[in-house]
């Protein structure tokens, strides 16, 4: 990454103090030039954009591995493939292969491969070639011409569910239309592929697994195949796929994307994780907030396990990599059965050493960079998880579950939520002797060259948001003073006491379904302020990259 420091401390605290997803009517279409098919091309102020990602081999140790599971491999690659295809129509809508073809070989064209379309999801999604205006809000869910008044007050099935993507009928009228409606071609290769793949696991809760998933693709149903992953403890080879998170949909957060992860678990790792899983609901009565926050009891199968992964596709793979997961997300099976947790420590390696570790030691004060692990990265991140699974699903006032209630203010929220959580019951679980790796000063260091981390996925993404808000608060808290060398310094008590009353304020605002109150949080504090975006800038003009991108499948893992 190369590109101009002084550009991007204006560009960034100007385009995310700009209006919010919410503001943008749907209207906003990705409308082009007549000329687009032949001459779109890069605008020159993203020159210095097309090396921010870091190049990395996504690779693992298959070989414990034997030949029918090899094959069950490629065929779970083969259908995140599928995946990946619907999601660039839901993101876009253009065809990929055209849309690709027609931009110059190299960087801008892995640059809009890596974004799937012609808008920068980590510069707020602003369009970077010639002939496209801004992105939709509402992506491909909802008709171009559709503005939220009229979506707000039609009479329509499925308005908010998860697996419909609105259209006009012959009348003009607002209709919901079924995923397995829409993309039903694709859907019945995918649950073919799933359905192959089962009749070569040995793992017989896998099996069924993939057989149920498979079925929902076709039906729309999800939850038993998401109770079935749950039962799932000893499968070597693990599958995420499907339409899964809201993230994309920005209009609303109503719309699940598509996306796949095929992975490797790694057992070594994950039998030392699963002590923690028996400590969710004692953690759930402790948290910081009046009783009638925390009604709700967290499942108590939930499991946390630690896995190479060894594909993504779709929204997974979409700018910013995730590096761990919490799922599933449907609220009824959270409630009985809990969550899993997947931590993915390959992806998480790969951007502590080329981007975590060079941040610190940028923008942290020297005596504290040794507080900056691995190790407190890794639990960071798990705990983050963790604590999706805590607090309140279902607001105390009757305004139906959180994401609901917030609607496209939901996914920021609860990303805000899982990372103060999740650093609130590391505290707690070090104070009670349960976690004994490193001290608590590893776990606060690290969390705020986080925060650095995080915050430059910008404005269209969930995590970024979340991170601006807190950074804004613990600024206010003076949780860290910014020294004169221009490295931040932890104040270890404040943070803490910021931790704790950034916790009680997000989980009220979940509990009581306050879209007003969350907006004006976001209004407030979801931004770039200049001094920050002048120290973004500097990590610009050190070449430190914003995320990674992997060179992926079955050619890389050997399966050919």
């Amino acid at each position: 990454m190369r590109y101009n420091a002084l550009w991007l401390a204006l560009a960034i605290s100007g385009a995310l103090t700009a209006c919010s997803p919410a503001d943008k009517a749907s209207t906003n279409a990705a409308t082009q030039s007549s000329d687009t098919a032949t001459t779109a091309a890069l605008l020159p102020e993203f020159n210095k954009r097309l090396d921010i990602y870091y190049n990395v081999d996504l690779t693992a140790d298959l070989s414990g591995l034997n030949v029918k599971q090899r094959q069950m491999l490629g065929k779970l690659i083969d259908a995140s493939k599928v995946m990946d295809d619907l999601f660039w129509r839901q993101a876009f809508g253009e065809n990929k292969a055209e849309f690709l073809a027609k931009l110059p070989e190299g960087k801008v064209r892995q640059f809009a491969d890596i974004n799937y379309g012609p808008w920068d999801r980590l510069k707020g999604d602003e369009a970077f070639l010639t002939g496209y205006a801004e992105k939709p809000a509402g992506a491909q869910f909802y008709p171009a011409d559709m503005t939220k008044a009229e979506f707000e007050g039609a009479e329509l099935a499925d308005k908010t569910g998860l697996y419909s993507v609105i259209q006009r009928n012959s009348s003009g009228e607002l209709v919901s239309v079924p995923y397995s409606v829409t993309y039903k071609t694709e859907l019945e290769a995918t649950a073919k592929l799933l359905t192959e793949a089962s009749l070569l696991s040995e793992d017989k809760e896998f099996a069924n697994y993939l057989q149920l998933r498979a079925q929902a693709l076709l039906t729309d149903n999800y939850q038993q195949s998401d109770f079935a992953w749950m039962a799932m403890k000893n499968n070597p080879i693990e599958l995420v796929l499907g339409p899964i998170e809201t993230y994309e949909d920005q209009l609303f957060g109503y719309r699940a994307a598509f996306e796949a992860y095929v992975l490797i678990k790694d057992l070594s790792w994950s039998e030392k994780l699963a002590k923690y899983a028996a400590t969710l609901p004692a953690l759930q009565v402790g948290l910081p907030v009046a009783d009638a926050y925390k009604t709700e009891t967290p499942g108590g199968d939930a499991d946390l396990n630690a896995y190479d992964v060894v594909y993504y596709a779709g929204h997974s793979n979409a700018g910013s990599k995730t590096i761990a997961i919490n799922l599933p997300n449907d609220e009824q099976v959270q409630l009985e059965k809990g969550t899993r947790r997947l931590q993915l420590k390959n992806a998480m390696q790969a951007k502590f050493e080329h981007i975590m570790q060079p941040i610190a030691n940028l923008l942290i004060t020297p005596e504290q960079r040794k507080h900056v692990t691995f190790n407190a990265f890794f639990n960071n991140t798990m705990f983050h998880e963790v604590a999706h699974g805590l607090g309140i699903k279902n607001t105390i006032n009757g305004n139906g579950t959180v994401r609901q209630a917030l609607k496209e203010y939901a996914s920021a929220l609860e990303e805000g939520k899982a990372d103060i959580l999740g650093l609130y019951m590391i505290t707690q679980l070090m104070q009670q002797g349960m976690l004994d790796e490193g001290v608590l000063e590893d776990y606060y260091t690290t969390f705020m060259a986080g925060i650095f981390r995080s915050v430059r996925f910008g404005a269209s993404s969930a995590h970024g948001t979340a991170n601006m808000i807190r950074f804004n608060y613990f600024a206010e808290q003076g949780a860290f003073v910014r020294n004169d060398d221009g490295t931040y310094k932890v104040d270890y008590e404040k943070m803490q006491q910021a931790m704790t009353s950034l916790s009680e304020l997000i989980l009220t605002l979940q509990g009581d379904g306050n879209y007003a109150g969350v907006s004006a949080l976001v209004a407030d504090k979801g931004i770039i302020k200049a001094q920050l975006a002048a120290d973004l800038a500097r990590l610009a003009a050190a070449d430190i990259p914003v995320d990674v991108v992997f060179n992926q499948g079955k050619k890389v893992l050997g399966l050919n």
